[in-house]
């Protein structure tokens, strides 16, 4: 199959190209927009208890209970001056104006006693206007924004702020926005210096970059084609543009690598494209295979932020791996020798008075070939003392604690995230993410009954308050009327006020306890814990099967890559190793906070339940890609040669810089992200940098091929029946077939 896809490439260059540009001309114009139409929720379901309660309360009660939207009012002269009264009534007059608010609630429109709780607790500095806004996740959003350009500002002595989910929904969204663009701008230009660095020639180098482009431009169009038939995360804008500037640089550096190989070997440059097409093409196409796989696995879950990674997820990568084997070998065809132009290096020779290199290096003499040769010699050891390193840099994720995010995701200089600090410290009985809310559907039965239920709830520890249809309730005894709105011929519903925080363990506890109180007809849960539970319960459910189907998956392509079932049971082990120390690093960082004023984020004592899930499925598959690249050069010394120790030598030797050199270009684009002003996003960056460099170092440099030396000849055993199978199904590079071709529709040669 490659061996037919090279000859075409080679047969029809400029038509590829051609065809290649106007792709990347529809595409940017196709794609120009997805962002736009991407949504920045997704972390829970919808078929979950409490995201019922929350269409409940929307439908039934006008969204009275659950207020999404905060206007924090503060007032030098405090907010019982004049001129903070005129702005709070004004803000409210303007919030009930738009149809799509409703449930407006305010410090000076409430009456008291419930009007306290909407005043600060430090003495009257800032009060609180809350209001539903109706709509769905990108809507609410949407509209959070409007209103904040509408409403938010400083006048006279009084400053009004924006808060709740859907303002922090909206701050992320643009938060993430921009740190794209910001990231895009330091990785693109790093990444050239680099690959000048590796190829010397600027030529080569533009290369792999410009698949990369390319790669991008596909993904922004792929992105905005599933946002015409389902919900696309924001944050996948992120992980897919790196992840393809990312695989593409690295298949591109691949194949350049060995078409240059191959030309120093002595054939010509339509020979060299396909016999570079052959094996390392070969190599590209098992990597995306293990990736797209690996990135699949996440559309087991019901959550569409998840799903949304496994949908474009996958097709970025085969955009950046047919790129790579369709485009770039038309490019490297009608470039012929002058893949080489332009080597930086010789001007700085001359400038050094350094002798020009007399020609490659054999891989016997290079310090590849030296370092694996001393590493197999103490096979043993080696193994021994690296594995006791990463389990002990794995050792903090076996106290991982999850937690669904909020304000404090975004850094302190954003508005959302002041409000939310404020709400914490200030409103003890007024936090809207500090509460649960619990709905008896259908119930119109004896107000008694729901005041006991409510008189149980405020027993509770750490509850200070519980609002009802029958009455306000402190430690077990009625202290007020009964707010508005609260009941009706739909039902009703309580207000559990809560001093824990409600992505804590201490908030899980503390729902269990609630959901034991008898309630006088059945009841749905709702709130920020019950979010949270619902959230890690919807990701456990799934979590087994996605395990399972990526090691399926993992082990059939390695497989049918090696021929081998040791192989595979190899990379699967040394893949847990890599990414049980780098869950153990991020847990060490970004849980227990070490770190944070060096990156500035926030720590809150637990993780984004669904970071550590996608960090799992993707960095699976970016490690295959180094181990497939690595295998790929070992396996042909083996079946040349036969010899076990001399294969895994020669193969690192042939690959190290080169697989090296792709690490550290991926790290510096997945790397980016650590720019983000995001936490679970930088959390996200560093960790699959982490994953990939201590991957392409300790990993695929050492530990390997001392497992390798150990393992001998049983490196390539597998039962006789499946090694027919092999035979029989098993992808060769087609080394039988000559590495000739037709001649080009270009005319002549470089």
């Amino acid at each position: 199959m490659l061996y037919r896809i090279a000859q075409l490439t080679t047969r029809y260059p400029r038509t590829i190209l051609i065809t290649a540009l106007a792709l990347v001309i529809g595409c940017g114009l196709f794609g120009a927009t997805a962002a736009a139409h991407l949504k920045s929720g997704g972390f829970t379901s919808d078929n979950a208890e409490s995201s019922q309660v929350n269409r409940l309360l929307s439908e039934n009660f006008g969204g009275g209970g659950s207020p999404n939207f905060v206007l924090l009012v503060s007032a030098e002269e405090g907010v019982d001056s004049p001129a903070a009264r005129a702005t709070g009534l004004r803000l409210v007059d303007t919030l009930r104006a738009r149809t799509d608010v409703t449930a407006v609630q305010s410090y000076w429109t409430t009456p008291p006693p419930f009007s306290t709780a909407l005043r600060s607790a430090d003495g009257g500095s800032s009060a609180l206007i809350a209001a539903f806004l109706t709509g769905d996740e990108t809507e609410v959003q949407v509209t959070a924004g409007e209103l904040t350009d509408q409403l938010t500002g400083t006048d006279g002595g009084v400053t009004v702020r924006q808060g709740g989910i859907a303002a922090i929904y909206h701050d992320v969204n643009e938060q993430t926005t921009r740190d794209l663009t910001i990231a895009e701008s330091v990785a693109v230009p790093l990444s050239m210096i680099v690959l000048i660095l590796v190829f010397g020639s600027l030529v080569a180098a533009s290369l792999p970059l410009a698949v990369g482009l390319f790669a991008i431009a596909a993904t922004m169009a792929i992105l905005r084609l599933f946002t015409l038939v389902t919900d696309v995360s924001i944050y996948a804008l992120n992980m897919t543009t790196a992840l393809g500037l990312a695989l593409a640089i690295d298949y591109s550096l691949f194949i350049v690598s060995r078409y240059r190989e191959e030309l120093g070997n002595g054939l010509d440059p339509t020979a060299a494209t396909i016999r570079a097409v052959q094996t390392a093409g070969r190599t590209v196409l098992f990597s995306a295979l293990t990736v797209a796989l690996s990135l699949a696995a996440l559309s087991v879950f019901n959550l569409y932020f998840l799903r949304s990674f496994a949908y474009a997820g996958v097709a970025v990568v085969a955009a950046a791996a047919a790129a790579a084997i369709l485009i770039l070998p038309a490019a490297l065809v009608l470039l012929g020798y002058r893949v080489n132009s332009l080597d930086l290096r010789v001007p700085l020779r001359r400038l050094f008075r350094r002798p020009a290199p007399t020609g490659p290096v054999p891989p016997e003499q290079s310090g590849w070939y030296r370092l694996v040769t001393v590493v197999m010699r103490h096979a043993l050891p080696v193994t021994v003392v690296i594995v006791a390193l990463l389990l002990f840099l794995g050792a903090p994720f076996l106290s991982v604690k999850f937690g669904y995010p909020d304000d404090r995701v975004l850094p302190t200089s954003s508005t959302s995230r002041q409000v939310g600090d404020e709400l914490r410290a200030h409103y003890p009985q007024a936090d809207p993410g500090a509460t649960t809310t619990i709905v008896l559907d259908g119930y119109t039965g004896d107000t008694a009954a729901v005041g006991a239920y409510a008189t149980r709830l405020s027993e509770l520890p750490n509850v200070p308050a519980v609002l009802s249809s029958a009455g306000t309730f402190v430690n077990g005894a009625r202290v007020g009327s009964a707010p508005p709105g609260m009941a009706n011929d739909t039902g009703t519903f309580l207000t559990v006020v809560s001093h824990v925080d409600p992505f804590s363990p201490d908030g899980e506890r503390q729902l269990r306890a609630i959901e034991a109180v008898q309630a006088p007809a059945p009841a749905l849960y709702g709130g920020a814990a019950a979010i949270n539970a619902d959230s890690l319960a919807a990701l456990g459910d799934r979590l087994p099967l996605a395990v399972v189907l990526i090691v399926l998956a993992t082990f059939v392509v390695l497989f049918l890559f090696t021929g081998s079932v040791v192989l595979p049971i190899k990379a699967l082990a040394l893949n847990t190793l890599s990414l049980a120390a780098a869950f153990g690093a991020m847990v060490w960082v970004f849980q227990e906070g070490h770190l944070s004023n060096l990156l500035g984020f926030t720590a809150v004592g637990y993780m984004v339940p669904t970071m550590p899930i996608l960090m799992f499925c993707l960095a699976f598959g970016l490690s295959m890609d180094y181990e497939v690249f690595l295998l790929s050069r070992i396996r042909e010394e083996w079946l040349r040669t036969h010899d076990n120790t001399r294969a895994v030598a020669v193969g690192v030797a042939r690959t190290g810089r080169i697989f090296t050199a792709a690490a550290v270009l991926m790290a510096i684009v997945l790397g980016a992200m650590v720019t983000s002003k995001v936490s679970f996003m930088q959390l996200m960056g560093l960790g699959l940098t982490l994953t990939v460099l201590v991957d392409a170092t300790i990993i695929r440099a050492l530990l390997a091929p001392a497992l390798m030396r150990m393992l001998g000849s049983a490196n390539w055993w597998a039962p006789k029946p499946l090694a027919r199978l092999h035979e029989r199904i098993g992808l060769t590079e087609d080394a039988e077939q000559p590495a000739v071709a037709r001649e080009p529709e270009h005319a002549g040669r470089s």
